[in-house]
């Protein structure tokens, strides 16, 4: 079983797939960006990890920048720059509307200040967000695919299966979030098919919390998405690796940091693969400790998960 963008997947969804018959698959996943769950598992021993670190032959390595709401202007200026030359812009947003519980940029807002900045009939502006209908959605990305369009303004619906060469800037609101670090990646390696210099533009506010800072700073510094992972893990926690959490700090871990303590962990689980190998059953007189130790820590967390249940 082979599951492409496995970030955009939920744990649920994913285990429906290989409990539809009695004997598990072979799985492989695949994303340009695991999230925090899935690098956690690699460290637990759940996942072998292959990592293709190369750009295809002639692409250019995508240049990221940040900016500001109060240097708006600036991006502006650069992207008449790039029309004037015969480029086509994204422009994402992480909403649709405007939202009561998250301070983000969103698209209907975007829409009304694009459409002024870039006027009818001079530029051209299409729409794709997950809300419009098929037909709809496919007509827009034709104007765009087609170079009717000077700008996409889109959610992360586009963030797969875009293959515009002409395409070569991409700007991303209310950069810095949680949800812009987990899929930026995506976005950066999918859409940019182009051998010309590409831009991928971070916005955000002025004020940045420290989390904040810390994810764009990354995003700028590389294109490795298993480095922006780590980040992402250290940022978020890895969640639950039992259950179904993808992110949140794990009820069992004390001491251990899987962001920071990775190689070393990977170390020790190779050792316990032996361990294992050698005594599955952990019967031999070396490995009662190890054995009442686990006997423990999962009863334990059986008790906490029953408390849960009746609260």
């Amino acid at each position: 079983m082979i599951i492409d963008e496995q970030h955009r997947f939920g744990v649920a969804q994913r285990a429906r797939l290989w409990q539809k018959n009695l004997d598990p698959p072979h799985i492989l996943v695949m994303t340009a960006t695991p999230i925090p769950r899935t690098l956690a598992m690699t460290l637990y021993g759940d996942l072998d990890v292959s990592v293709i670190d190369e750009l295809p032959p002639g692409r250019v390595p995508i240049k990221t920048m940040h900016f500001t709401d109060s240097e708006r202007n600036k991006v502006f200026g650069f992207i008449r720059n790039q029309i004037a030359q015969k480029r086509q812009i994204y422009i994402v947003y992480p909403l649709i509307k405007e939202s009561e519980t998250m301070d983000y940029k969103d698209l209907e807002d975007g829409w009304d200040t694009i459409s002024r900045i870039f006027p009818a009939p001079k530029y051209c502006i299409s729409i794709v967000h997950g809300k419009m209908t098929p037909a709809n959605k496919e007509m827009s990305m034709k104007l765009f695919k087609d170079g009717v369009a000077h700008i996409l303004i889109a959610t992360t619906v586009i963030e797969v299966g875009v293959d515009i060469p002409n395409a070569t800037v991409m700007v991303i609101e209310s950069a810095g979030t949680i949800r812009t670090l987990s899929v930026t990646p995506v976005k950066r390696t999918c859409w940019q098919e182009a051998a010309d210099q590409s831009y991928c533009i971070l916005m955000s506010s002025d004020k940045l919390s420290r989390e904040a800072a810390k994810r764009i700073e990354v995003m700028i510094r590389t294109n490795d998405g298993f480095e922006i992972a780590e980040t992402d893990l250290q940022l978020r926690g890895p969640g639950d690796i039992e259950g179904t959490l993808q992110s949140g700090i794990p009820f069992d871990l004390k001491i251990a940091d899987l962001g920071k303590d990775g190689q070393l962990i990977e170390y020790v689980r190779h050792i316990a693969e032996e361990i294992i190998d050698l005594d599955p059953l952990l019967e031999s007189n070396q490995n009662l400790i190890f054995r009442s130790e686990t006997e423990t820590a999962f009863q334990s967390k059986a008790i906490v998960e029953q408390y849960k249940l009746k609260i």
